[in-house]
């Protein structure tokens, strides 16, 4: 007999091997028809994969795990990849894999799809989905596979063959007139997915190489339910709404041009503003906190970045070398080794660790065209960045202290919705890591000490540590998509050594200092677009580009008093806009609002004569009449407390 342990612990027993799916049906005919795959022994198998030999077994649904959601967005990925085999024989196919938000397929189309195609491609899916076409899968030797490839013209399978290892099973998967090479799971037949739709197209590099060929990516999502599809259009359509790109446009905060270069923002004056407010407050919370703040150059010698490590495990971010007067440089993708050389540039005792070193850094790094999203995802950048030297006996108290103002900034924004990643190495991977063990599992040791002594509460995530050591991660869930690193903390015993720095203990003795790399809003530009995002431009008034729109209701009659109020609310250091357009009054409100400004003054008769302001907010509506001082008096109060 066969034991199979279930998720809610009871044992089935078989007495002979059976797929997944039969389990499934021996369970319940309903869970057989939602099934999506099975989790054998924690590996996600496909709904054929037959059970030999005692194991635990999960079986995966739409509903019940993101792998059950993953095996039917895989499945929809082969249905329109068939369906543009279809209607354009000569696209050449790569991958398409399932991702956390639906799937995608990389083309290598004769001419990249229009609109008008995708919508063809998308009507396609539909037939092969009403045809209900069985899944098969089957696999061939390695000889057999390439020649099946090759016949079907098919150069990108025909590399991703060769490139397997040898002995490894070389799998397919047969829908009607259409094979494609893949590892699975999927679905038993096409007419299991049942609501689908593209969703977008973008380019992007085979295997991820801007060296390589330039494909077509098409985006989709598949339901099992037509209302859940409905669903999702709605909230993408609220995403639209929140996109900072398409709120930095209306409100005129940066912009973006080919002939400037892609992923290289320029930010407009309403959008610096916006950018010195943030680094003028960061900066004050870390000057509080004894922070040394440095300014250093935004390129640095290969040397560099050979010493640190970066040139071995980060040269595929890096944009490419330059060579000046014989001497090798390179943008930087970031700042750490810089820090490095200015703390070697003094002699240290004990005394003086802990040393912060602070800068807004302008950094390069090089991201994929098909990437780069607004100010969200660029090729240069601000980072917050800080470096802590510290003795082993200050990790805790400096780490504690990082914390604590990553909890202060975010209580003070009102960023709410987060939670913390301990990111570990993967000890299998030898190649992005610096190899030492000792010093990982200290560090690593070290980390969850601290950690736990805190008392915060985090997941572990293997093999997403730094290339030089453990770090805390800050994951963010934004209004709309998914979730992302805001702020770090990474713990480096690496960096100090390579670069052999140094402080007299209080024995005398020469040693190395430890060096926590923290960012608390992470990037500028980055934490502006997930600002934006979640406020919908509206940005509190501290944060707004303008603060004041004074409105008078006549631009002859109301000028002189209107003025007057200008420069009262400017030389209060108030960001104050007249209006001195001859528009009608609704007009001008109207537009105030749509510019997001939290305070519109209109100005008419009434409120000169009793030297007053008619007061409109764009989060309370009409406040009526203030006095001029109580009105400056308020906004004052907000601009300092930095009222949400």
């Amino acid at each position: 007999m066969i034991k199979i342990t279930l998720k809610d612990g009871s044992v089935k027993e078989i007495e002979k091997p059976m797929s997944v799916l039969d389990v499934a049906k021996e369970i319940s005919e309903g869970l057989a028809r939602n099934a999506t795959a099975g989790e054998v022994n924690g590996e996600v198998q496909d709904l054929r994969y037959e059970i030999k030999e005692d194991c635990t077994l999960n079986i995966l649904t739409f509903d019940n795990s993101l792998d059950g959601k993953k095996a039917y967005w895989h499945t929809t990925a082969h249905i329109m990849a068939q369906a543009v085999k279809r209607l354009f024989p000569k696209t050449k196919l790569t991958i398409g894999p399932s991702i956390d938000e639906g799937f995608y397929y990389d083309f290598d189309p004769v001419e990249n799809f229009t609109e008008e195609d995708k919508a063809k491609i998308e009507e396609e899916m539909k037939k092969i989905i009403k045809e209900d076409i069985a899944i098969e899968r089957f696999e061939l030797p390695r000889d057999e596979a390439i020649k099946l490839m090759e016949k079907q013209e098919e150069p990108f399978k025909v590399e991703l063959i060769k490139d397997l290892p040898e002995g490894e099973a070389i799998s397919f998967y047969k829908q009607g007139d259409f094979t494609d090479l893949c590892r699975g799971p999927h679905l038993m037949s096409t007419g299991k997915v049942k609501a689908i739709k593209i969703l977008s197209s973008s380019s992007a590099y085979w295997r991820g190489d801007a060296k390589n060929q330039s494909l077509q990516r098409i985006y989709g999502i598949s339901f099992t339910k037509a209302s859940d599809l409905e669903e999702y259009i709605t909230k993408l359509e609220e995403a639209k709404e929140r996109d900072h790109r398409k709120i930095g446009k209306d409100l005129g905060i940066f912009m973006t041009h080919d002939l400037t270069g892609k992923g290289l923002p320029l930010f407009l004056p309403n959008g610096y503003v916006i950018w010195e407010e943030l680094e003028n407050y960061i900066k004050g919370k870390e000057k509080k906190l004894n922070y040394k703040h440095v300014l250093t150059p935004p390129l640095g010698t290969v040397e560099l970045y050979k010493t640190s490590g970066h040139w071995d495990h980060y040269q595929h971010g890096m944009f490419p070398k330059m060579e000046v007067e014989g001497e090798e440089f390179v943008l930087r993708p970031m700042n750490c080794p810089h820090h490095m050389m200015i703390y070697a540039n003094d002699i240290h005792s004990y005394r003086d660790l802990p040393i912060r070193i602070g800068e807004i850094a302008r950094d390069c790094r090089f991201e994929a065209s098909g990437t780069l999203k607004g100010i969200e995802r660029v090729r240069t950048f601000c980072q917050n960045d800080a470096h802590l030297f510290v003795t082993p006996e200050q990790i805790e108290s400096e780490f504690q202290s990082v914390v604590n103002l990553i909890l202060d900034v975010y209580q003070e924004l009102g960023i709410t919705d987060y939670h913390f990643e301990l990111s570990l190495r993967d000890p299998k991977d030898t190649v992005k890591y610096y190899p030492d063990d000792d010093m990982w599992n200290n560090a690593e040791d070290t980390l969850r000490h601290v950690l736990n002594d805190i008392g915060i509460e985090y997941v572990e995530k293997i093999g997403e540590a730094a290339f030089y050591g453990p770090k805390l991660d800050v994951q963010v869930k934004p209004a709309v998509g998914n979730e992302y690193t805001l702020s770090t903390c990474q713990l480096d015993f690496c960096l100090p050594m390579r670069f052999k720095l140094e402080y007299v203990d209080k024995d005398g003795q020469k040693k190395t200092p430890v060096v926590l790399h923290r960012a608390i809003l992470g990037s500028i530009d980055r934490f502006m677009a997930y600002y934006l995002e979640e406020t919908k431009g509206a940005l509190p008034t501290w944060l707004s580009p303008t603060q004041v729109k004074i409105l008078p209701i006549s631009s002859e009659k109301h000028m002189d008093y209107a003025n007057m109020l200008y420069r009262k609310l400017r030389d209060r250091g108030i960001r104050v806009v007249l209006d001195e357009r001859n528009e009608k009054i609704g007009y001008k409100i109207r537009e105030a609002q749509m510019q997001k400004v939290p305070y519109m003054l209109v100005v008419g008769d009434k409120e000169i004569e009793s030297e007053s302001v008619g007061v409109r907010s764009r989060k309370d509506g009409d406040l009526g009449a203030m006095k001029v001082s109580e009105f400056i008096e308020k906004v004052e109060e907000e601009i300092q407390k930095r009222i949400r």
